[in-house]
């Protein structure tokens, strides 16, 4: 089984700090967090950039200071976020990544219902977006909210968008998508190629059984803000409380944590050019 790739999903696009103070919104503030988390044993940094009022953008100077302000203090994999939360237009979702040419990338390979609105992604955004990965040297994580999301991404593979292995995020738990239940994640996990792998990204109170489930079941786990901001009822969390408390199950279980070069390994990534 291979070590733990543990990823901290830092902000998102929807908390903010009047939900929980801790939430980071300024590049230096989350490439603090970053630094901190990474300390704690993450290894992948998911990042969402904010304007100056603290709204989710778009904008590639904002998203290539926090992918410098991380990069400088750290070895830590940035994945950066081409969700439609600061906006819809798929130039616009796929600028980051032609400007910052990252590691990583999110990409969803369908659309679904959000609780407030629904998150389009027709073939030809997704098309697009991953077009825009395969050019610039990026590696997708696919964000599966629904099961067919699967053959969505395995259809980017059929028409030379995608490289295998693929590495999917198992999303869990948001109202109008998938439940997040053993079933549903052993179901999921067993529905992926032989050579992917994978990560659960369960969102509030089912964050940690879902974390607790993947760990020895050889599946990778997302804890941070974006998905939670309670550490128990009534408790508001920090990003590294959490990426913490998964460090010690995970050593409780004896699955080692993944460095971020190991993770780089595990994922198929290119190795880190020498400084």
């Amino acid at each position: 089984m291979d070590k733990l790739i543990l990823t901290v999903a830092l902000n998102g696009g929807v908390p903010t700090k009047e939900m929980n103070p801790q939430v980071p919104v300024t590049p230096e503030e989350i490439a603090e967090d970053a630094v901190r988390c990474c300390r704690a044993g993450a290894s992948i940094a998911h990042v969402h950039a904010r304007d100056a009022e603290g709204k989710p953008t778009l904008d590639p100077e904002i998203f290539a200071r926090i992918h410098e302000l991380i990069t400088e203090r750290t070895d830590m994999i940035v994945q950066i976020s081409t969700g439609a939360r600061a906006g819809r237009d798929t130039a616009d979702r796929a600028e980051p990544v032609r400007r910052i040419r990252p590691e990583m990338a999110s990409l969803t390979t369908g659309s679904m219902n959000f609780p407030d609105e629904v998150y389009e992604n027709s073939f030809e955004v997704i098309e697009a977006l991953a077009t825009a990965m395969k050019e610039a040297g990026t590696k997708p994580e696919m964000e599966i909210f629904e099961p067919g999301m699967i053959e969505n991404a395995l259809m980017l593979v059929g028409k030379g968008l995608a490289t295998p292995p693929l590495h999917f995020d198992f999303v869990m738990g948001s109202r109008g998508s998938q439940p997040a239940t053993p079933r549903n994640l052993i179901f999921l996990s067993g529905s992926i190629p032989p050579d992917a792998t994978w990560t659960v990204a369960a969102l509030a109170r089912w964050q940690l059984p879902m974390a607790i489930l993947a760990i020895p079941m050889g599946g990778h786990v997302r804890v941070g803000l974006e998905d939670n901001l309670y550490y128990r009822r009534g408790e508001l969390a920090g990003n590294e409380q959490l990426v913490s408390r998964i460090a010690r199950i995970a050593a409780e279980a004896e699955r080692p944590l993944a460095t971020p070069d190991e993770a780089r390994e595990i994922l198929s990534l290119k190795p880190r050019e020498p400084e």
